[in-house]
């Protein structure tokens, strides 16, 4: 089965929960645009949110190249509340991980994303933020392809 998220324009929607150190889980949604240009780069924008909750919402938004022969690809990001980032993602047969840095960062965070395919239109997502060597927050979350 060939990879539908990121190497492909689309948009997904977001479900699932955020995790904290001593925390209860939190629900969140969110929204994933991608779009590809003629000349092998592409924008992958990410809202997302926390409905019945008074945290600040998410936005990433990630620019990158990846030619449609290579399995490896680099990125810059954008992240509202982190600044600005820099990553590189491997795509694998049933999965496509991504690992972001936050760019002069004194805490030196990080995240570690795993997208395991499950059908053409649904991907599960794992996700980590660290700073340094500690684990401050986890996604678990599915992503589902949105028709047109």
């Amino acid at each position: 089965m060939a990879h539908t998220f990121l190497l492909e324009p689309g948009r997904w929607t977001l479900q699932g929960s955020w995790l904290e150190n001593h925390g209860m889980p939190i629900s969140i949604k969110g929204m994933t645009l991608v779009v590809w240009s003629r000349d092998n780069w592409f924008t992958m924008a990410t809202k997302l949110i926390f409905p019945n909750s008074d945290r600040a919402e998410i936005a990433l938004q990630y620019k990158g190249r990846l030619d449609r022969r290579e399995r490896q690809y680099s990125f810059l990001l954008q992240h509202n509340l982190l600044g600005q980032g820099e990553g590189e993602g491997w795509i694998g047969p049933e999965t496509i991980v991504q690992h972001y840095w936050i760019l002069g960062d004194h805490q030196r965070r990080s995240s570690f994303e795993t997208l395991h395919q499950v059908s053409q239109n649904t991907y599960y997502l794992t996700s980590g933020i660290m700073a340094g060597h500690f684990l401050t927050s986890t996604i678990e979350a599915s992503l589902e392809r949105q028709p047109g």
